[in-house]
């Protein structure tokens, strides 16, 4: 199917008929041909989403609500086509994918009802005889540029706030992965949202998201990728002053205290540095341990790592522990990472190459890698490397493992094991990240604000945070006259 664009209400091939194959990670076969956007195609998105603003911001929030809700009936009703689509396109297990769909539709839910709970302010003046209303209105056409990692998930978080707030979209979905999230839109479009309402173009950055960015008629950008794209993004749009909502790289430390439960804290380091083979802005990257206990943790953390198991076939071993990383690309970093700290002096205490087997022949594998033997300056420490390696470095005071922790350009996600109050009290407060998760492995809830600090991007996404980043503040200030 090659007619997967979304533009004014109606599935369409790009203007000049031009195509890009899906391909599946895990084994270099083609899933799905699909359109391939040009920048006419883009503009006539954005046109149809402009047109389609006021009928959406005017419509009741009961009746947005009401088609939200619909959407994720229908989205639940084909949630296994869903799961299949996502594995093929990603190489995730199947009940990763599952996991993903699921939340993302509760996540529209939620903000379908938040959308309901708006409400305004108003106050009597002090100067004079007037009252003051303060309300809160939709900030427009909205381009929303998402990653291949979590295709759907980080969909839901721009659409689920967005278009509660009464915002119009088009959507740009990645080109590694954009099934699973194309048939997510394709819930609303069959449960009646009105044309130009959504909108998806599939295309490269360099032109699709390139135009989206810089015409004038989007208004807001959420962007989830990489922090050089960010930067560019955050350039382009301060040129006309639009609102920007920027979720980029991550670098994401794990502190171990030596009062930590290590029977938790051990699976939990474990699931966070290689669930999606380590393809999460929020992936454990660096893991420091208080030296007192760094030789029981790195012992036990490298058992465990080193029976984990990778699959090729996410479809029929749905349970598996890692797939494929996205591209050669991803795995060209990886290889880098390992072989610099290496030569830095570094020990690879498990994996550190690819899986053998002709299953892995095609495909971009690497088994979950564990190194200890860590000084500061390996790139593994320095860069965000997205992919299934965990670097083991060893601390004295917990003042200096929050200050190793903290040595670094970005600010997304950290998380802390320790037993003692007053030590998660000092680690919450000292560790630069927007999210800090106190023995728990996963910072992320629908009702808490999501996003980073330093280079890991600017704005808020999920929480009422990020409901308001989709809405523009307006004082109207009455006068009151005599009464006649």
């Amino acid at each position: 199917m090659t007619q997967t664009l979304l533009i004014n209400g109606a599935w369409c091939a790009s203007a000049d008929g031009a195509t890009q194959d899906v391909t599946n990670p895990a084994n270099g076969e083609v899933v799905q041909t699909i359109s391939r956007a040009t920048v006419a195609d883009v503009q006539t998105a954005l046109q149809a989403a402009t047109a389609a603003f006021p009928v959406w911001a005017n419509m009741s929030a009961r009746e947005r609500a009401r088609i939200m809700h619909a959407a994720m009936d229908i989205f639940r009703a084909n949630l296994a086509e869903a799961n299949r689509l996502l594995t093929l396109e990603h190489g995730k297990p199947l009940n990763d994918s599952h996991k993903e769909n699921a939340y993302s539709a509760d996540v529209i839910d939620y903000y379908a009802e938040e959308g309901r709970r708006l409400s305004g302010t108003h106050f009597s003046g002090d100067l004079g005889p007037t009252h003051s209303f303060v309300m809160q209105q939709p900030v427009g056409v909205v381009a929303a540029i998402t990653p291949w990692n979590f295709p759907v998930d980080l969909l839901a978080w721009k659409l689920g706030p967005g278009l509660a707030a009464g915002c119009t979209f088009v959507i740009k979905p990645p080109s590694e992965a954009p099934l699973a999230a194309t048939l997510f839109v394709r819930s609303f479009a069959e449960a009646g949202i009105p044309p130009g309402v959504l909108n998806v173009v599939t295309g490269p950055g360099s032109s699709v998201g390139a135009e989206m960015v810089t015409n004038p008629l989007s208004r807001k950008i959420a962007f989830t990728g990489s922090t050089a794209t960010g930067l560019w993004i955050a350039e382009q749009a301060a040129r006309q002053l639009k609102t920007v909502t920027l979720e980029l790289g991550g670098s994401a430390p794990f502190v171990v205290c030596d009062d930590a439960d290590l029977d938790a804290a051990v699976p939990e380091a474990l699931r966070r540095a290689y669930s999606h083979t380590g393809q999460i802005c929020i992936s454990v990257n660096r893991i420091f341990v208080q030296r007192a206990v760094y030789d029981e943790f790195a012992e036990r953390f490298t058992e465990a790592a080193s029976k984990l198991r990778v699959t090729a076939d996410g479809l029929n071993e749905p349970d598996a522990d890692m797939g494929p990383m996205i591209n050669a690309a991803g795995l060209d970093t990886v290889q880098q990472h390992v072989a610099d700290a290496v030569e830095r002096g570094a020990t690879v205490a498990t994996g550190g190459k690819m899986p053998e087997g002709s299953q892995f022949a095609h495909g971009f594998f690497y088994l979950p890698t564990v190194l200890t033997g860590i000084t500061p300056e390996m790139r593994v420490m320095q860069e965000e490397t997205f992919g299934p390696i965990a670097p083991v470095a060893a601390f004295d005071t917990l003042a200096e493992g929050v200050q190793m922790a903290n040595n670094s350009p970005y600010g997304l996600a950290a998380y802390v094991y320790t037993r003692d109050v007053d030590r998660a009290f000092y680690a919450a407060k000292h560790l630069r990240a927007g999210g800090v998760g106190i023995n728990v492995n996963d910072i992320t809830d629908i009702r808490g604000p999501f996003g980073g600090m330093k280079m890991s991007g600017m704005g808020r996404e999920l929480g009422q945070p990020g409901m308001d980043s989709y809405m523009e503040t307006k004082h109207v200030r009455l006068k009151i006259g005599a009464p006649r």
